[in-house]
């Protein structure tokens, strides 16, 4: 049944009635696809005997986020449509995907890694684009957001539980579950409101690609210590999305979808309260109790076991919440609030992201491929423990950097 707030959207939006429940769907679908192979691919690959490409497999999102998100989600959108951007990257991308289990193999193992970039190309720009089409649907009802994006957590958290339940978080047919729905958004995305491209702000698309224009915030010392922060806490992260499934099943859990998901959870959870605690605390208060919060996730993960250490690997799960919303969540809140004024906000988004998920994930990803070559072949849950304490000591000590050296000025700024 349609709300009254949808029905004041349509009345002043020719794409209609249930636009709310409709861009939800949209977030479901979008989340769920990648949280479908995303999250035990690490326990698929040390299951088949490739292990060692694990390291690899997770750097395709990195080197995907700055070359897919930046030139096709930028430039292309110039020429095509969002919405029929995400109708052709959906369905090419569902192709490749129901291609993927049957590369995932001793003998195909490279190939899989630059088959799934080549999809990761394909599928990173499609997250901006479904974020572009809801907002510029919601028009000055944008405060809407959050609720619908919270949707794409929830197709996060039902696309683990369904693979734990089924029984594939070890199997290479994740790829096919999320095929499936890939294939679904795509012809779901004809239906999609028509909203028009960015308009260019007259530089050239080398400049935007670039982001040469948010490059110029780095001159504010607050902003500079924070960007650097958030591109080193984002190399213990990637080792987190890397190598927490096969961790986990070593500890002797079977539904390892199922308890990644609990992570998601969390951060559902937190996602609604992080504008009022941004309010309310500040950005660096914020920002520290993440870092913290990471290094504490690694610390119990090393002390974690299958027996009555168990209590550990979920709690160090729950916490994903806190690592993530009040980094991540907080961080883009903060970046928004230094490069409004300026006019770059759309840019300096995406220099962060170029930073987070790009260098500092690819770091990680590589980081952590080394760490996990030291282990032995068949890992016990006490080999794993020595390996999470690097992590661990890391994020500690970024923590403390950014304690020691980040100042916020925006408040001041603000009130002056």
């Amino acid at each position: 049944m349609a709300t009254s707030h949808d029905a004041v959207i349509a009345a002043g939006n020719p794409v209609g009635g249930r636009l709310t429940e409709r861009l939800s769907a949209l977030m479901f679908m979008q989340f769920f696809i990648w949280g479908a192979w995303n999250v035990t691919l690490g326990l698929v690959m040390q299951t088949v005997g490739i292990g060692n490409l694990i390291g690899n497999a997770f750097s395709v999102g990195p080197i995907a986020s700055i070359a897919g998100s930046f030139l096709l989600g930028m430039a292309a959108a110039r020429y095509v449509s969002p919405k029929m951007l995400m109708v052709i990257l959906h369905l090419v991308g569902g192709v490749l995907l129901f291609l993927l289990p049957t590369m995932v193999t001793p003998e195909r193992g490279g190939t899989f890694v630059w088959l799934l970039l080549g999809y990761m190309i394909l599928y990173m720009p499609t997250v901006g684009l479904a974020n572009t089409i809801a907002l510029k649907s919601l028009g000055e009802r944008a405060d809407t957001f959050p609720f619908v994006r919270a949707f794409g957590t929830l197709g996060w958290i039902a696309a683990g539980l369904i693979v734990g339940w089924a029984g594939l978080s070890a199997s290479p047919q994740i790829f096919r579950v999320a095929a499936v729905v890939s294939i679904a958004l795509g012809l779901y995305s004809f239906t999609l409101p028509s909203v028009a491209a960015d308009a260019p702000r007259g530089g050239s698309v080398v400049a935007e690609v670039f982001c040469t224009e948010a490059f110029g915030l780095l001159r504010q010392r607050s902003f500079l210590v924070f960007i650097a922060c958030a591109t080193l806490i984002s190399v213990p992260l990637a080792m987190y999305y890397a190598y927490a499934s096969p961790y986990v099943g070593a500890a002797g859990i079977e539904n390892v979808g199922g308890t990644l998901a609990i992570g998601q959870m969390s951060e559902l959870v937190f996602m609604f309260s992080m504008p009022w605690l941004y309010r309310r605390f500040g950005v660096k208060p914020l920002l520290l109790v993440g870092m913290v919060a990471w290094a504490l996730r690694y610390a119990l993960f090393a002390i974690g076991d299958g027996g009555s250490g168990l209590w550990a690997i979920y709690l160090g799960v729950a916490l994903h919440g806190v690592c993530y919303d009040f980094f991540f969540v907080a961080g883009a809140i903060y970046t928004s609030t230094i490069a409004t004024p300026k006019g770059v906000n759309a840019q300096a988004q995406g220099m962060l992201t170029l930073f987070t998920y790009g260098v500092g994930m690819l770091l990680g990803s590589q980081i952590g491929a080394l760490l996990y070559a030291q282990l032995p072949a068949a890992a016990t849950i006490a080999d794993w423990h020595g390996m999470w304490w690097y992590p661990a000591i890391a994020a500690a000590a970024i923590a403390l950097l950014f304690q020691l050296s980040f100042r916020d000025t925006s408040r001041q700024e603000k009130a002056a």
